[in-house]
């Protein structure tokens, strides 16, 4: 049975779109059947992310009217074996899905995926129930800023209300000197949004760059960034990884 994996933020900018691609890259890479599920209905972007704007022929709506199966609505990623993705459909109210169809719908990619990473709308608004319904997992991702950081606090505090079971923090564009200046730690981060570190992605100018030519970041050639997100991809299948600690720490 596979694992379903929701990727959350308080706020857009934070690197959320890019964290679904990049650890469901790697997973897949890993030799895992991942399918990264595009739940944003009115920012939905996760295409571009995976470079696979071309490829979508259905979305899940489809599936959850039954106009597709799972397996015909899911298209496999052209250049990375394992990899699969299915779309959203854009501006779908969430008084138009319905808690069984949605529910079955996670159910079938549970017995056809190993693992799948689900794009959620940012913050807790319109789709936040229906994305996490079926969650072992979420991953909130921020950055070291006030409002970011709040802001997912925000969110943790909306899943435990939901009941997701499993609530782990990813920070993502980190750049030590940043919290050596405002003299903060990730550690003073893990505090205030109060959940467990699965990632820390360090700045990397090679996800713009990478984005912008049409690249898979696990696939480009300058992709430092890259290697923390398969940190990541190891940590979730439970390998003890430790951190980076030379730059993780702020140089402390």
């Amino acid at each position: 049975m596979g694992k379903i994996i929701t990727v959350a933020s308080g706020k857009g900018g934070t690197g959320k779109t890019t964290t679904a691609a990049a650890v469901s890259s790697c997973l897949a890479a890993l030799g895992y059947k991942t399918l990264c599920l595009d739940f944003d209905t009115e920012m939905n972007n996760l295409d571009l992310y995976l470079c696979m704007s071309d490829y979508a022929v259905a979305d899940f709506s489809d599936v959850l009217s039954g106009q597709f199966v799972l397996a015909d609505a899911c298209r496999e990623h052209p250049r990375i074996k394992n990899l699969y993705f299915l779309s959203a459909p854009r501006f779908l109210s969430s008084d138009r899905l319905y808690p069984g169809d949605v529910a079955k719908m996670f159910s079938d990619i549970k017995k056809e995926f190993d693992y799948c990473f689900v794009d959620a709308p940012a913050g807790v608004g319109s789709g936040f129930k229906f994305a996490h319904s079926a969650a072992d997992m979420a991953i909130v991702v921020t950055i070291g800023e006030l409002p970011a950081i709040r802001d997912a606090q925000r969110v943790v505090e909306k899943l435990r209300d939901e009941g997701v079971g499993e609530i782990r923090l990813l920070i993502n564009r980190i750049k030590p000197n940043n919290y050596i200046s405002i003299r903060t730690t990730i550690d003073d981060v893990i505090d205030t949004v109060n959940a467990q570190l699965i990632g820390a992605i360090r700045e990397d100018r090679s996800i713009l760059l990478a984005l912008h030519e049409n690249i898979p970041l696990v696939l480009y050639k300058k992709r430092r960034a890259a290697y923390d997100f398969l940190d990541t991809a190891r940590r979730i299948r439970g390998e003890d990884v430790p951190l980076r600690h030379y730059w993780v720490w702020g140089g402390k």
